[in-house]
């Protein structure tokens, strides 16, 4: 290892640990030394990965990339110990704790170049937002500065080198925004010949060329521009097989004619100078793969009315400054039934097409039961909205929102969040650029949030009530009564909920006079004197259109309160009235012909969902005990939940081909109707994803109402959901539910479920020495309970533990006590999973007879229930085994049969896996551009979904096959 003089080129202090280049540690008494090889090795992981704890067999995949030793556990806990004694008696302000699952390196982020790096990266870029790009280029100089060679250069360990790419990658970046400053402060004939060199070293690097053609054509040298294009675009095609991209094609169109867009001027950048563009639009890059545009606005209000400056001032205040890059957060604040979030979506759609086209993006922070949407649940609705797979989202808070500023940066896109609580629910929704807009609704002021424009909705003036009352009961009945429309409206203070409501009746009793409606409300004018102190008025105005529904309808209103989601779906009502009724939507036309619930959205078969706004919901709850008995409203629970559980349950038989891999329980169900089943379920796992809010509300419904049994079924038969789609947050979230409803009745069978449930979510997480207790666990309870399949279960994941812990003897026979159990079990998908499992061993072990029957007979098993995801993880296994026999002809054709599988499917991360594969192929068989086609492919998946890791990964095998480094660092 070399050593350090403890200061970096610049004659400035550096830091203690240093990592940009050959791993050196200076301490306060001078060069710390430590011993090269796997001493080096495990501190560099743990730098990489400063105050976050590296699991002990991350340590062990990078001491020994293949067949760890026995006493590998004993060799990492000995590194540990020395570098421990190394740092201490070297005065280096930095410790290494023990945690359960490995080791933490606890410094501050300026004792490692990385965190000085970091940190000087950040300032620059809040720096240059502020307009003040010379003290951001000192910085990023600084800060590239800081590299030596290669990060981690000479250390001999595979699994960092991943990650240590992509620190050779931010220098890079950094490089380029550098260059980009500098381009803008005018600084061009300057820059030529640095950028000359920089792109020989980096001759694939297209925004570095751009840059070249930029500075050049600024200095008068246009030939010379167009040239560094063109020998770019012939490296491109010898090396690559590709063109360039469309920001670096377009940049050269507009140097040939001489565009006046890249003269050097203080306006906006220009669309055909990529080199003038931010740095989050080229980020982008629009020659990637096609952008999600997100459209979540709720639909607007025909018969809207509002104050039309109050309208205009809302919408210029979102839209001020855009172009400028200026980020507007607009608060719309109002009491309940005041009319703020109707304002604010109508707002909203007038300006998506003009000034947001990049899309728009919606959630109510308050759930229909009032709990709060944390912003990690929003931040995971809104990656997914903006293309993010559910497998690609990380598990932090402050992760996720990087993640999602990352994609806002530089599109224009509006975000509504409706109905916020506190700061602290919208601060890591607010997007980092100013490209996109802000609103957001609230009953509080939230003072605290920086930097908003407010604006307070009042009740409806006289001229905006009538005209509202007008389009809803008709403008010639209202004239007909003016001075008793007059009345009604100063009667309910002008709010616009009860002026809704009592338009709805009007209208479903056409023979009333208004004069006749103003005497009703007349004789609750108590209550309505309280109009201006919040719901006690909107509960009176609630409690006339209570009184003028028939009996049956008023007491499904209120049963329908016990239904917490956000959406009802048409067969709900019918399930807690018990009714068989083959057309249940028709059990809700007098709700919503009431205007008491809503219609959001209609299927193609004419099959509809209604929302019903929260103050209603708590009118009917307060009102359920007088519309129904304790029996009957558990029995209605009871049905409600067991009508989800049939549709989970069904919807688990249309993926899996049966009821396979799911522990089964004595839960009561309920049927809808099955014309309603088939609808929904064309889907399954879409239909699934889509209800997502109302089935975690039904498992906790289910768990309050002492329905232990439902409840850890439906949580257990879910995780079809949250396996597929990459929800692990809500997987915890609704076994914890479930666990402790269990616990609280002595369930056994339901206890052991959610633990193995849960000891599967740990290895899901890859958390493998979490799961083994829960597995443990509960593999005792099912074994003294008599269940087969859910002895099966936990042995096939303690298996996945064994191999884990590299005993794959243990594993082989765990994996066949499963396979015994599953027969037994007539659990035939089960059985299958665990045959391409053991294959994967046997494989390994080059015994491929035995690989190729366990595979077929996986195959064949999948494909005769009809288990898409099953055939295309046999498939791929098989794949794989072609590779181990250099079988590679055969192994590409049944590799491309598994890539027309998961591009069909939609499944993005194993898209990029089987492209990875493609390319080794075709890498074999020394057919390289194909090769690396497949590798390009692959690498650009791998950066859509932010897998950084996965990326480097791809780009070292580019490297390896073209025999040469790729993007060297200077």
């Amino acid at each position: 290892m070399a050593v350090s003089s403890g200061f970096d080129g610049n004659g400035a202090a550096a830091a203690p640990i240093r990592v940009l280049g050959p791993l050196e540690v200076c301490g306060e008494r001078g060069p710390v030394s430590v011993a090269p090889g796997r001493q080096e090795i495990v501190l560099g992981a743990l730098v990489l990965e400063l105050n976050r704890v590296v699991e002990t067999t991350r340590l062990v995949d990078a001491l020994w990339a293949h067949d760890p030793p026995k006493t590998a556990r004993a060799q990492v806990q000995i590194c540990i110990s020395r570098l421990r004694k190394a740092l201490s008696d070297g005065g280096v302000d930095a410790i290494i704790e023990t945690r359960a699952r490995g080791y933490i390196l606890r410094a501050a982020e300026d004792a490692t170049d990385i965190g000085t790096f970091r940190r000087l990266v950040a300032e620059a870029h809040a720096l240059a937002r502020d307009g003040r790009k010379m003290p951001a280029v000192e910085r990023l100089r600084s800060a590239t500065g800081l590299w030596r060679g290669r990060c981690l250069a000479g250390l001999p360990s595979e699994a960092l080198a991943g990650t240590a790419a992509q620190w050779d990658e931010r220098r890079l970046e950094a490089v380029e925004t550098c260059m980009r400053l500098l381009l803008e402060l005018g600084r061009h004939e300057h820059l030529v010949g640095e950028l000359m060199q920089l792109v020989g070293c980096h001759p694939l690097r297209e925004r570095l060329r751009g840059h070249l053609m930029v500075a050049l054509y600024r200095s008068g040298r246009q030939a010379e521009a167009l040239d560094a294009y063109h020998r770019g675009r012939a490296m491109l095609a010898e090396e690559l097989g590709l063109e360039p991209g469309r920001e670096l094609r377009d940049l050269a169109q507009a140097i040939l004619t001489d565009d006046p867009g890249l003269a050097l001027e203080p306006a906006a950048p220009r669309a055909v100078a990529p080199a003038l563009c931010s740095e989050a639009a080229q980020e982008r890059g629009a020659d990637r793969d096609p952008v999600v545009t997100p459209r979540q606005l709720p639909a607007d209000i025909g018969d809207f009315v509002a104050d039309g400056t109050l309208v205009s001032a809302v919408g210029d205040a979102v839209t001020e400054g855009q172009d400028k890059g200026q980020l507007n957060v607009v608060l719309v604040l109002g009491g309940p039934g005041v009319g703020k979030s109707t304002l604010a979506r109508h707002v909203a759609h007038r300006l998506a097409t003009e000034h947001f086209p990049d899309g728009q993006l919606y959630c109510d922070l308050r759930e229909a039961g009032g709990q709060l949407v944390g912003p990690a649940q929003v931040l995971g609705r809104f990656l997914r909205a903006l293309g993010v797979p559910g497998q690609a989202i990380p598990e932090a808070l402050d992760e996720r929102a990087e993640m999602y500023r990352s994609l806002l940066a530089g599109r224009r896109i509006l975000v509504l969040l409706d109905d916020a609580v506190s700061e602290s629910q919208v601060m890591p929704l607010l997007p980092g650029t100013g490209s996109s807009g802000v609103l957001v609704t609230s009953r509080g002021q939230l003072t605290a949030l920086p930097g908003t424009r407010r604006f307070d909705v009042e009740p409806l003036g006289q001229v905006q009530a009538v005209q509202l009352l007008g389009r809803i009961i008709g403008e010639q009945r209202v004239e007909s009564e003016r001075e008793a429309a007059g009345d009604l409206i100063r009667l309910v203070g002008g709010l616009p909920l009860a002026l809704r409501i009592i338009g709805a009746r009007l209208v479903a009793r056409p023979h009333w006079s208004l004069t006749s409606m103003w005497h009703r409300l007349e004789n609750e004018q108590r209550r309505l004197d309280e109009l201006a102190h919040g719901e006690l008025s909107i509960r009176a105005s609630l409690s006339l259109s209570y009184d003028g529904l028939a009996a049956a309808d008023r007491r499904l209103l209120c049963l329908l309160s016990l239904a917490e989601g956000t959406e009802i779906p048409s067969w709900l009502g019918a399930a807690l009235l018990d009714d068989t009724t083959p057309h249940p939507t028709d059990l809700l036309e007098p709700l919503i012909d009431m205007r008491l619930l809503d219609i959001t959205a209609t299927d193609r078969d004419g099959e509809f969902r209604c929302g019903m706004w929260h103050i209603v919901r708590m009118f009917a709850r307060e009102r359920l005990s007088e519309e129904s008995t304790e029996a009957e409203r558990a029995g209605a629970v009871r049905r409600m939940v067991g009508g989800w559980m049939a549709l989970v349950e069904r919807a688990h038989k249309e993926i899996y081909g049966g009821t396979y891999t799911l522990v089964a329980g004595r839960g009561e169900r309920w049927y809808p109707p099955e014309d309603h089943v088939r609808s929904c379920l064309r889907d399954p796992l879409g239909w699934l994803e889509s209800e997502q809010g109302n089935l975690l509300n039904a498992v906790e419904l289910a768990a309050r109402s002492g329905l232990d049994e439902l409840c850890w079924e439906l949580a257990t038969a879910l995780v079809t959901l949250f396996e597929a789609r990459g929800y692990p947050e809500l997987w915890e979230r609704t076994h914890r539910v479930a666990l402790a409803a269990v616990q609280r009745t002595g369930n056994e069978r339901g206890q052991a479920a959610v633990l193995g449930s849960l000891g599967t979510l740990h290895l899901y997480r890859g958390e493998h020495e979490a799961a083994g207790p829960y597995l443990s666990a509960a593999l005792e309870i099912f074994e003294r309970v008599g269940e087969v399949r859910g002895q099966a279960l936990c042995l096939r994941d303690l298996a996945r533990i064994e191999r884990h812990h590299g005993d794959d003897d243990r594993a082989l026979a765990l994996y066949e006590s499963a396979e015994r159990h599953f027969v037994r079990a007539q659990d035939v998908i089960g059985r299958a999973y665990v045959l391409g499992e053991m294959a994967h061993i046997t494989m390994r072990r080059a015994d491929f007879t035995r690989t190729r029957s366990a595979l077929d007979e996986a195959l064949g098993i999948c494909r005769s229930a009809g288990f898409g995801r099953g055939q295309a993880l046999a498939l791929r296994r098989l794949g794989q085994m072609l590779m181990y026999q250099e079988r590679y002809e055969e192994a590409e054709r049944t590799l491309l049969e598994v890539l027309a599988m998961v591009g069909a499917s939609g499944d993005l991360v194993g898209e990029g896996y089987v492209l990875h594969d493609l390319g080794r192929v075709n890498a074999h068989l020394r057919r390289t551009d194909q090769a690396v086609r497949y590798y390009s492919r692959s690498a650009r998946i791998r950066e859509r979904i932010l897998d950084h890791s996965g990326a480097a990964a791809v780009r070292a095998d580019i490297v390896a096959i073209l025999g040469r480094p790729m993007t060297p660092v200077c």
